[in-house]
Parts: structure tokens; sequence; C-alpha cells
């Protein structure tokens, strides 16, 4: 794979697909601003200038290390044909390339922490922006934490109906956010224009080098302002490196960096510490409206985030690697416009109940960051191998430029793992529990299929033994989902032992999804008849495609296979899954829960779209 090289788009064509992107791509990291200072003041205890000088050239330098140079300067030049993310990053250098099971963990791992960010964000976004409150109107603090539960349930209920009208509108409101920001963080800048020298460099590194342990520890909030960074990465194949670039560098960036310096410049000039110090840059007068403001762009970020563990939760059950659950496709307009049930309402119980369990953004904090900090560290691990197989950098350059991003993480990281016990245990829990449902997935897919490829029937021995045996051919053709190339389908042997007929014409159909997101038309099939009217078919989809059997038929039916798509009896086994009787299967426990996936997932009919009507289930055992 190549450094990604999107088409050049119009100047209007770009600029439209940028202020797209600010309301998918930069929801959470241009949030950030309402609670990432007053956490890091909380941790640091003082607001001495030395102070407030190291910690805003601390964040201002994070975001130019982390989000400039690592994900808008390197990660997004390597793409997986278009697509990007650690996922799509995973599959080119653990799959695509070569079978490498460390990256593929590293990689799924990484993959799992983001749903534990998927589930603090918008707790901790919601609960920050209304406590606004505290400040406007403190005879209402006690509303905060209601109406932050009355937000989150409408924000999760409302996923069904999905997003593409409401994503319209996105855009402009995180422009006017950015634009609030960026007006409010002259404002304070004007009160103390001293707040500037943070831009320096030199106030970052003496305030780590001469805080002693507190210097570290005030990474893991510092850290906070960098918690949506990976988003630019994952959300390349929707919008292009271009415009996220272009929104970044134009808006996002100098809207961010010019708050965090009006913040800095207010606390310096003597505003009070206490409470949100983002309203305090707000006139008494407008503080509601700023509210109001707020709470709509963490709404927005939030739903960012709960598509984006959508769409993720597609891309790892084409990989095989997370049991079948319902897509629904809500919208004809975009790709990535889906919902899966199981994953909103999962997610939903959690963050209402982090909310109600921590109560405040300030203790939600604690467990923010943990989750980020370690997926960024092997994201890094793996740009390094890409650095060195695909762009064939000399392994001084390539140490050089990751062991630069090694360094950063793994302090960020470190920081942060000091917070475990203050909540920083959540993220990595919901983790643990998502990988571990990954890993007896695919090790209960795997033990399935080479079960079913122990003694192989070749073709021609199965179709001697029908002539042999009288077996009735009766008109139509038969589809045969199979895992089986090139042998006859474990479940067409059964189904001719017990039903002493089987269809004129025969269709052996496996599918494999490829480690590119996309296959081309052309390269989707590979067909060939293997004996009287008996055809091998292998069609082949991209890990960010849905198979759709009716439209594969059509597409078989014009390359030489005389079928009928509306005519065709489609055979699916129904797999009970029992233990071997050699003991040589896979452990109890995970064949128990293997089971209960296989038993609870959704019919690979559905998955497939395949019409009710023409579908024969044959139920059988498997020992595994």
């Amino acid at each position: 794979m190549t450094e990604a090289s999107a088409n050049p788009l119009q100047k209007p064509a770009l600029l439209a697909a940028g202020v797209g992107a600010l309301g998918v791509v930069f929801g959470d990291i241009g949030t950030s601003p309402l609670y990432t200072f007053k956490t890091v003041l909380d941790i640091t205890g003082g607001n001495t200038p030395q102070t407030i000088l190291g910690v805003i050239s601390l964040l201002i330098w994070t975001l130019i290390i982390v989000t400039s140079v690592k994900y808008a300067g390197f990660a997004m030049r390597i793409d997986n044909d278009g697509e990007g993310g650690i996922l799509a990053l995973m599959a080119l250098l653990g799959v695509k390339r070569h079978k490498r099971p460390m990256i593929v963990a590293a990689g799924l791992f990484g993959a799992a922490l983001i749903y534990g960010d998927g589930a603090i964000t918008p707790a901790i976004s919601v609960l920050s922006a209304l406590e606004g409150l505290n400040i406007a109107a403190p005879s209402l603090q006690h509303y905060v934490l209601p109406l932050t539960v009355v937000i989150l349930l409408a924000l999760f209920a409302l996923q069904p109906m999905g997003t593409a009208r409401i994503g319209r509108t996105f855009g402009p409101i995180m422009v006017l956010w950015f634009l609030t920001m960026a007006v409010l963080g002259v404002w304070g800048i004007i009160k103390h224009p001293g707040i500037l020298w943070a831009l320096n460099p030199y106030y970052a590194l003496h305030y780590l080098l001469h805080s002693g342990s507190g210097g570290f520890l005030v990474l893991g909030g510092v850290f906070l302002c960098v918690t949506g960074a990976e988003a630019l990465y994952a959300d390349m194949g929707h919008f292009g490196a271009g415009p996220i670039k272009l929104a970044w560098s134009a808006l996002v960036f100098p809207s961010l960096v010019l708050n965090y310096a009006g913040q800095g410049a207010i606390v310096l000039a003597g505003a009070p510490t206490e409470g949100n110090i983002f309203y305090r840059l707000c006139p008494a007068t407008l503080t509601l409206p700023l509210i109001v403001l707020s709470t709509i762009a963490t709404i927005i970020a939030s739903q960012s985030i709960i598509t984006g563990a959508f769409s993720m939760t597609r891309q790892a059950i084409q990989l095989g690697w997370m049991p079948r659950l319902k897509v629904s496709q809500t919208s004809e307009e975009g790709y990535g416009q889906i919902y899966v049930g199981a994953v909103n309402w999962l997610l939903m119980l959690v963050t209402i109940g982090l909310a109600l369990g921590f109560r405040k953004s300030d203790n939600l904090a604690g467990a923010y960051g943990i989750a980020v900090s370690a997926t960024m560290l092997m994201t890094t691990a793996l740009l390094f191998i890409a650095m060195r197989e695909i762009w064939k950098w000399s392994m001084a350059a390539s140490v050089a430029v990751a062991g630069v991003f090694f360094v950063v993480d793994s302090s960020f990281f470190a920081s942060n793992m000091m917070k475990l016990l203050d909540g920083g245990y959540v993220p990595l829990l919901l983790a643990a529990l998502v990988y571990l449902v990954m890993y007896i997935w695919h090790r209960g897919i795997v033990a399935v299929g080479a079960r079913i490829s122990e003694d192989p029937m070749p073709v021609d021995v199965f179709l001697d033994e029908l002539a042999q045996t009288g077996v009735a051919r009766v008109p139509g053709t038969a589809v045969f989902l199979t895992r089986a190339k090139a042998t006859t389908p474990p479940v067409m042997q059964w189904y001719v032992k017990h039903s002493k007929a089987l269809h004129k014409r025969v269709l052996a159909v496996t599918l494999e999804i490829a480690s590119t997101p996309w296959v081309a038309p052309r390269n989707r099939l590979t067909l060939a008849e293997i004996g009287p009217n008996f055809w091998s078919i292998t069609a082949t989809f991209g890990f960010m495609e849905r198979p759709d059997m009716p439209a594969l038929m059509a597409q078989i039916a014009t390359h030489g296979c005389p079928i009928h798509p509306q005519e065709l009896t489609y055979f699916v086994g129904m797999e009970k899954i029992v233990a071997r009787e050699d003991g040589r299967g896979v452990p109890r426990w995970i064949r128990a829960c293997f089971a209960v996936f296989l038993r609870n997932g959704a019919r690979v009919t559905d998955y497939l779209r395949i019409p009710a009507s023409q579908v024969v289930d044959i139920g059988r055992q498997i020992s595994i």
C-alpha cells in the first residue's frame, strides 16, 4: 500500500467536505476545552504564573505533536485502500501483507479500547456542558445530573432513526462552536496577553522538569486535550485526508489554541478557578446561550462517537472478529449511515451508569484517557512497522520518528495509569470484555471451519454416489453456502443423506472477507463448473462492504452461469455446537460462550439479505 493520494477536489467541494468533517471528526476533540484545563488545575493544585504558562504550553504542544504531526502529518498518509483507523491499519499490516497474530492482537485490543472511550465521552461531555449551570444559575445545579441522564436517554433513543438529516446540520453548528471558542479565547487573551509566551515550548519543558512528580501526574490531565485525535485517522475513509486536514489547520486547531490560551489568561488575570473555567470566559449575560450551544456541541460529539462504534462493529463483524449483529442501513445517502441496536443499547446502559456513578465531569476525568492513550500507543507501534515496510524507511529514520511518538504516547499512558484506581479501570474493563468476545468468537469460527473441512469429499466422488444410489434430481437450482472450496459442501451431503433428493443445478457459494475495505466488482467473483451442473463460486467482499446475496446472484447470472435469481432455493446450515468426543476440542468455557453467541446472533439469512421465502434451514450438530 502506498501513501494516501486522494483525488484533488475543487475548492468549493473541498470546503464543503471540510465543513461536513467538523460535525463528525472533530466533535470529541472540539469539546475538550469544556473540561481539560479545569481538570489539569485540579491536579496541579495551584495557579502561579509559572504553572499556568507551563500547563498552557503543554496543552498547545500536545495538540501540535500528537494531532498535527503524528496523525495529520504521518498516520493519514498511510491508508488501506482509502480507509484509516487502527482496524484498517491492522488489516493492512497484520493480515493483508502477512499473517502476524501479534499485530492483529494489538490492533484488536486497540479497537476494543475505543468502546471504552465511546462509553465515557457522552457522559463526561454532556456533564461538563451542563455544569455551566453552576455558574449561570446556582439554584439549578441539582438538576445537572437529571438533565444529563435525560439528554443521554434521548440521544440513544433517537439512534434507530438514523442521522442522515441531523447530520446535515452538524457541520454548520460546529463551525459556530469553534468560532465562538476562538472569540472567547481572544477575549481572554486581551485581558492578559502575557499568556502568549506559552507558545514557546520552553515553558512546557521547564514545568515538566522542575515540578517533580506533579509534572508527571499532570500529563494525565493534559492528555484530555487530544482524546479525539484518533478520529482524524479513523474517519479518513468518509471524507478523505484533504478535507480533514483543511478543517483541522484552518479552524479547529487555531480555535483550540486560542481558547486554552484564553482560559489560562483569565486565571492569570485573577479569575476564580472554582467551577468550570471555560464559562468564565463568557460575559454573564451570555452564559446561558453558551451553555445551550455547548450542550448541542457535546451531543454532536457523542453522536460522532456512537456512529464510530457502529462502524467499527461492522468492520469487526466483516473481519470475523465479532458475532453477527443486526446492522440496519438508515439512509441510502451514505454507507456510514447505519444502526446496530445491540451496541446502541449496551452503550446507553454503560454511559448512563457512568454518569450516575461518577456524578461530576471532574470525577469522570479520572476514568478518561487510559483507553485512548493505550490505543494511540498501539497505533504508534503499527506506524513504525508501516514506515519500515510500506515507506521502506531505514531503521534509523523509523526509530527516530516513531521513537518521538512512542516517548510522548508512553508518557501519557504511564501518567494516565496513575488514575487506574480513580476510575481508570472502567475503560480497561470494558475493553477486556469486548476483546474477550472477539477472541471467543474468532476461536469458535476457526474451530468450526476446521471441523467442517475434515475429510472433504471430492465433487466427482459425490456425483458418482448420487448416480449409484439413485438419488432423485428435482428441477431447479440449489444454492449451498459453505466454507469448503472446490469440494462437496458438508451441508449438501447432510441434506442428500436425509432427503434422498437434490436439485438438477447446484451452486456451492463461499463468501470471503478481504483485508481491504472495498473490492472492485471485476474482482468480486471466481466461478467454475467443477462437475456437470455443479458450480463452485467464491465471492470476495471488503470489510467495509455488506454482502447481498440476491445482488450477487444477479451478477453471477451475467458470468455464464445459467440461473434465474428469483427461482433459487438457498440451503443454510444452522449449527448446534457440541463437544468433541476425542477430547481435542476447544476449552469448555469457550465452546459454551461461542454457542451462546451463535444462537443469539443475527440470522445469516438476514445478514445476507436472502428472501425468507427462498430459504431452507438445515440444522446439524458440529463438535468442536
